[in-house]
């Protein structure tokens, strides 16, 4: 995937945010499509992970800690997506950068944390939404670049242990949203009774 992904991913925060902003605090236990966790763990994780990639992003590398899940609100919410889209915005997305959760020492091209930052983005609005009782069917262009990074992703022994960053992958008939869903081991008819 060869193009710049950053107007996609800049649309896809602005997807996430239009859900964000409708939570309220007695929705933050509901529980999500992510297993064992609420929706509380789910947006501080996608906190501290904006803040972590733009921190490596910034300067070649950041450390584990950089990563670590930081309690929600809606002011921190708003500066990790400032912080991360500023910092995308910046980057030469040929330079490698060290970001250790996706390989712990091997660099990557920038570009390949834009693809993951985007699948990850479309896929956490998709929960979140799904955590407050709403449908979300990502535009068509998110949902084939989604669906094009997920067929690549490994379905192996590791995404059954803890702490994997995708369950194992479901057997989804068709081959658009719903598979894109399946192949990261969603449930695509997960919704919660909050709406």
């Amino acid at each position: 995937m060869s193009r710049d992904l950053r107007p996609l991913h800049r649309r896809a925060l602005q997807a996430a945010g239009e859900r964000v902003r409708r939570v309220r605090d007695d929705d933050l236990l509901l529980a999500t499509p992510c297993a064992g966790w609420t929706l509380a763990d789910l947006l501080a994780h996608l906190i501290g992970q904006h803040r972590g990639f733009a921190a490596a992003l910034r300067d070649g590398t950041a450390a584990p800690e950089a990563y670590r899940p930081v309690p929600f609100t809606q002011d921190a919410w708003a500066s990790s997506v400032d912080e991360l889209t500023e910092a995308f915005a910046a980057a030469d997305l040929d330079r490698p950068v060290l970001q250790v959760e996706l390989h712990p020492t091997r660099p990557l091209p920038g570009s390949f944390l834009l693809g993951a930052q985007l699948l990850d983005t479309v896929v956490h609005t998709w929960d979140v939404a799904a955590s407050l009782g709403e449908s979300y069917v990502p535009p068509p262009a998110h949902q084939q670049v989604v669906l094009e990074l997920a067929e690549r992703i490994p379905d192996g022994a590791e995404r059954r242990s803890e702490g994997a960053a995708f369950a194992p992958a479901r057997a989804v008939p068709g081959d658009g949203w719903d598979r894109a869903l399946g192949l990261l081991g969603r449930d695509p008819a997960f919704v919660t009774a909050a709406g």
